[in-house]
């Protein structure tokens, strides 16, 4: 059984004591391909050192987080695409609006997203969206770029079967993690509704922890207890829920 985790940040700092031995207890456990979302410049060498100490594992993306779009924030886009051409990249991300932490910076955001769907359409990759209280605004803009060379996940999905199905009709597939295992997570509850062949598999780690691990760091392998709470689900085996989704990710991220 093959198990993708499309989104996990194993560069983090949060990994640092012992990032080797959480890498290795989830390729024992299954969990062999790991896609691993940019942040900003200032973990690029940190990313590229893991692609070189797991270079069957590891597929890397380059992008700037929505979070981390300031004032510099054309440098950070012209480090994104300089990285395009001398290194191998899967997926421009993660990238999109966050409006949780600082609303004051939506213009600049906006731009940096859009820039960002432009140069993945122009490389001909997929994107990974990030979106926190912002779907109005993520959609606004996929609606202006839509079209057949626009696709990629829309990670960590925590919106109703509403934005679910928008979501999805941008080509868009879901990225589910830990909140699905969650009381008051509340897309566990719609999720039989969306076909299989639009979801993914991820953990978001070091964040969002599923039960019953939650509020303690994530890794990679308690994707295992995501992959169980799908499989109820469904209402169909691990496996099958395993097979279905690295499919699903292979088709993304064209491996």
């Amino acid at each position: 059984m093959i198990i993708t985790d499309t989104h996990t940040h194993l560069y983090s700092e949060a990994f640092d004591d012992d990032r080797q031995d959480i890498i290795t207890r989830a390729i024992k456990a299954g969990i062999s391909r790991f896609f691993i979302p940019a942040i900003d410049s200032t973990y690029t060498a940190q990313m590229l050192q893991l692609k070189q100490d797991f270079p069957e594992h590891m597929f890397l993306m380059s992008g700037l987080h929505p979070t981390h779009v300031k004032e510099n924030y054309k440098d950070e886009l012209i480090h994104v695409e300089q990285l395009l051409k001398s290194h191998t990249y899967y997926a421009i991300g993660e990238i999109g609006i966050d409006l949780y932490w600082d609303k004051s910076t939506l213009a600049i955001q906006e731009d940096a997203f859009r820039q960002q769907i432009k140069l993945a359409k122009a490389n001909k990759l997929p994107i990974v969206i990030h979106c926190r209280e912002a779907f109005d605004e993520v959609f606004n803009i996929l609606e202006e770029e839509k079209g057949e060379d626009l696709f990629g996940v829309f990670h960590c999905f925590t919106g109703s079967l509403e934005q679910a199905e928008k979501a999805i009709s941008y080509n868009m597939k879901l990225g589910i993690g830990g909140v699905v295992t969650f009381k008051n997570g509340k897309i566990d509850t719609f999720l039989k509704n969306i076909d299989l062949k639009h979801i993914v598999l991820e953990t978001d780690s070091p964040y969002l922890a599923p039960t019953p691990y939650r509020g303690k760091r994530n890794e990679s392998f308690y994707i295992l207890k995501v992959l169980e709470k799908l499989s109820d689900i469904y209402e169909c085996s691990e496996s099958e829920i395993a097979k279905i989704t690295t499919q699903n990710s292979k088709d993304i991220f064209s491996i």
